[in-house]
């Protein structure tokens, strides 16, 4: 999704979405020039609360905005689905455990 898109969906300024983003509680990166965030990172017009502190957990461990968006949305073998998916369906704990073992 666009910063535009982003604006609609979760009725904030772009100022605040980039802000969103800066904090961590969503996580984007530029494809062709454009800023875009995956959908599956927003889930009743908010970010996924559960995002930021695993994005945290990657940073921590080396990981870029790219790779960590990589990581989140690319199918992970230890969790039988990709990180995101795991986490959308509630099992946050599983996710980060990975997230640290990856350092």
């Amino acid at each position: 999704m666009t910063v535009p898109e982003l604006v609609e969906l979760l009725g904030e300024s772009p100022g605040r979405i980039r802000r969103l983003i800066e904090d961590r509680q969503l996580l984007g990166v530029r494809i062709d020039g454009v800023l875009k965030v995956p959908a599956a990172f927003v889930r009743d017009g908010a970010p996924l609360p559960e995002l930021r502190g695993t994005i945290m957990v990657l940073g921590d461990n080396g990981f870029g905005d790219e790779e960590a968006l990589d990581w989140l949305i690319a199918e992970e073998e230890s969790l039988g689905a990709s990180p995101i998916e795991a986490l959308l369906a509630g099992r946050k704990a599983e996710v980060r455990r990975v997230a640290q073992a990856l350092a």
